[in-house]
């Protein structure tokens, strides 16, 4: 029992109120769903600034406020460089660009999900259908965040994880078969406020250990443990040299955007002129948020062998254990609350962008849109599978992790997303790309990130638990060769008369 009889006291009752508060919103956009369009992009001229926080709600998750920081906890000032400096840079430079070619694009072709954007960016309907399926491969980040909010709540309540998890799904999954972009919107934007207010308080927690400046955090560090406070970590898997923290992570944070609950948050924009008022505050609020790892640095000087009350801390329990221990009641319910924020915006955006590509990209194809009428209906009926899909998944990552969670999650994601770079760059920057060029790129990014990370190719691939950024960067890098090899080989192919665009 970690939590105080006050907290949890306290804690039921917060939990209730934040419930009722998502409820409400959540039915007042569901009386403004009429099809399937409206559940996917939203009929509501939503401000760009209020646009943006949803998009920096969505961007950083539970990942970023509850698992990355563990991996600091762990590995010390190399994971604050890879999370909080590298990644972030190149992501926000990659999202302005795609953003505002992304949109013209997307007006263009009418799109609502990432794989209709595609298909119909290529004309091509099989094409569309592959990156349907493929996006099956985002229920590993949906576990993410599922496994990072039971380990708050439970810690905050004492509770067991299981019935934690249950409820979570049971709530999460039920409203969003309801709710769609109209209520996401409205929520995520409180989500990202009460996220902002809660990232202050986490990164300035650690005062106590800068008065005698960053060289005292450093001391304290190097007193547990001198790797701590290196800018790479030979000890870790994740952070050993300057290729695993600036250039894979370079490549991932510019590749990253190209998730359908990111890229398509634009498409909410109903004037496309007010793109720039959009990344603008999107942005502001998501470089407070990426700073969020720094906690794992105080994290790890409050436990410096990890332990609490005899036992060891799983990495994925640090930052909620934390959070428990070091605050009083009242500021550790609002963190509690930020936490249960980050979290359920980026879930409910998943189970959103997930859930309609399945039902619009998957079944209706399978059965010839014979159920175009029913479209609604079936897309709850997919969020209730989906529930019970990662519900089983959690739980086993729960029971039993390979260290973490987050290398469950980004071998499925960064597969995802590795597959998407090309069609996406291609489609948003190049005229006249062959189906072909952009189908056989995509093979090739989860042919061989896949292939790297279990096939242990490479000496990145050498030990018991390995970096999933690794494969997914080369992954990238090879499917980007070979589709711009073949799209100036088609291009003449083109020029000669010898080849259609659409083959």
């Amino acid at each position: 029992m970690i939590a105080s009889e006050k907290l949890v006291t306290y804690m039921w009752i917060l939990l209730a109120v934040y419930a009722a508060v998502i409820l409400y919103f959540v039915i007042r956009g569901a009386k403004k769903n009429t099809n399937i369009k409206d559940y996917a992009v939203g009929n509501i001229g939503f401000s760009p600034w209020v646009v943006g926080l949803s998009l920096a709600a969505s961007m950083t998750s539970a990942a970023t406020f509850i698992i990355n920081p563990g991996f600091i906890a762990l590995y010390g000032v190399s994971g604050v460089i890879s999370f909080a400096i590298v990644l972030p840079i190149a992501a926000f430079i990659s999202l302005i660009v795609f953003t505002k070619g992304f949109v013209k694009q997307g007006n263009a072709v009418k799109a609502t999900t990432m794989a209709q954007w595609i298909g119909k960016r290529y004309k091509s309907k099989s094409y569309a259908f592959f990156f349907g399926v493929i996006a099956l491969l985002l229920i590993t980040f949906i576990v993410l965040i599922n496994v990072g909010l039971t380990q708050v709540i439970s810690k905050s309540l004492n509770a067991d994880p299981f019935y934690v998890l249950l409820a979570i799904t049971a709530f999460v999954f039920g409203y969003m078969m309801f709710g769609g972009a109209n209520s996401m919107v409205y929520t995520n934007t409180i989500q990202a406020i009460i996220m902002f207010i809660v990232a202050i308080i986490l990164i300035s927690s650690g005062s106590e250990y800068f008065t005698e400046g960053i060289t005292g955090l450093f001391d304290k560090l190097n007193s547990i443990d001198s790797n701590l406070t290196k800018p790479t970590n030979t000890s870790s898997f994740l952070f050993r040299d300057y290729f695993e923290i600036i250039v894979t992570q370079i490549i991932i944070g510019v590749a990253i955007v190209c998730q359908p609950h990111i890229i398509t948050k634009s498409l909410l924009l109903k004037d496309s002129s007010k793109i720039n008022s959009y990344l603008f505050s999107g942005i502001a609020f998501m470089i407070v948020f990426f700073l969020v790892v720094v906690v794992g640095l105080y994290a790890r000087i409050s436990f410096p062998d990890l332990m609490v009350n005899g036992e060891k801390l799983r990495m994925d329990e640090i930052i909620p254990t934390y959070v428990v221990t070091k605050f009083s009641v009242g500021v550790g319910l609002v963190i509690v609350v930020g936490l249960i924020s980050a979290g359920l915006s980026t879930l409910e955006s998943l189970i959103q962008s997930l859930s309609i590509t399945i039902t619009s990209d998957i079944i209706n194809p399978l059965f010839k849109d014979k159920f175009t009428e029913k479209t609604i209906t079936i897309n709850k009926m997919v969020i209730i599978i989906l529930g019970v899909v990662s519900f089983v998944l959690s739980w086993q990552q729960i029971k039993s992790p390979n260290v973490s969670v987050a290398i469950f999650a980004q071998n499925g994601v960064y597969a995802y997303f590795a597959a998407a770079f090309v069609p996406v760059l291609f489609g948003t920057f190049l005229n006249n790309v062959s189906t072909r060029a952009v189908s056989i790129a995509s093979i090739t990014a989860i042919v061989v990130h896949f292939g790297v990370y279990y096939g242990r190719i490479t000496p990145y691939m050498q030990e018991p638990v390995n970096n999933p950024g690794v494969s997914a960067a080369l992954g990238i890098v090879a499917s980007l060769v070979v589709g711009y090899s073949i799209y100036k080989l088609d291009s003449k192919k083109v020029a000669s008369g010898s080849i259609r665009l659409d083959s």
